[in-house]
């Protein structure tokens, strides 16, 4: 049985994603921050598929965590076939750069970052004796190209950063039979990063030009793929799922 390892993947598209990979047959090491009530309530909805999930606590910004976390997956499951970095700390705030603190800072180039530098060094020497790995992380619209984003210089510079280092390690750790790939996901918010491809058929949404949102099926079908043992061509490639939605430039550019 092939194992994954996901951050953050208790809510929201890593739900999904979660989801997914059970699915497709994966036992799966779960990441969450804190949110025990969730837990619980998680433990019962997947009732079924409880003998291959691990749930493991901690702070994507702490290394320690994210040491820990790689620890007790090796120790319940003794390999890592797929690492899904969906965490990602973000500022929902529109701010300017000159109005971040260092702490605000800090938390966006940790989290999204140096969090997957950390992962990432501790799960390739597994994935090279395996001489098997998927790793994909997330990015924005764009990211590809270093865009601006207005109001989100810290997450932007931060996701642009981690682009490059998952194209480098496709490179680097190709000869090993490890592939990584970045996926960018679109407008996907509230409820719709829970959602099915189904449910968002039904409720038209007019700022996409495909004309609905997206949602966490979207992301997790695209994860799915990228984490297939077929899908071995598919290597530091930046996969945007956006259905054709401007995420760069939905705000004036001026202070409102």
């Amino acid at each position: 049985m092939q194992h994954a390892l996901i951050t953050a993947g208790t809510k929201g598209l890593g739900k999904k994603v979660t989801e997914k990979l059970l699915q497709d047959g994966f036992s799966v090491t779960v990441h969450y921050h804190s949110d025990e009530t969730v837990i619980e309530r998680l433990k019962r909805e997947w009732e079924k598929d409880l003998d291959r999930i691990q749930f493991v606590q901690g702070d994507v910004t702490r290394k320690d965590d994210l040491l820990n976390l790689v620890q007790e997956t090796m120790k319940t499951w003794g390999r890592i076939d797929a690492l899904i970095l969906n965490a990602g700390p973000y500022i929902f705030e529109r701010k300017k750069l000159m109005d971040y603190n260092d702490e605000e800072w800090h938390k966006m180039i940790d989290g999204n970052l140096h969090s997957a530098f950390y992962l990432i060094r501790e799960v390739i020497p597994v994935m090279r004796k395996q001489h098997y790995g998927r790793i994909v992380t997330y990015g924005f619209q764009g990211a590809d190209h270093a865009p601006g984003w207005l109001y989100r210089s810290a997450f932007a510079a931060a996701k642009v950063g981690l682009v490059s280092l998952t194209k480098t390690i496709s490179i680097e750790e190709a000869e090993y039979g490890i592939t990584a790939n970045v996926v960018c996901p679109g407008k996907i918010v509230g409820e719709m990063k829970e959602a099915t491809i189904k449910q968002a058929r039904q409720m038209p949404d007019d700022e996409t030009p495909i004309g609905r949102s997206g949602t966490g099926e979207d992301i997790a079908r695209t994860v799915s793929f990228l984490c297939d043992e077929n899908a071995d061509m598919i290597t530091g490639a930046v996969i945007e799922v956006t259905g054709g939605v401007d995420v760069l430039h939905r705000y004036r550019y001026h202070d409102e």
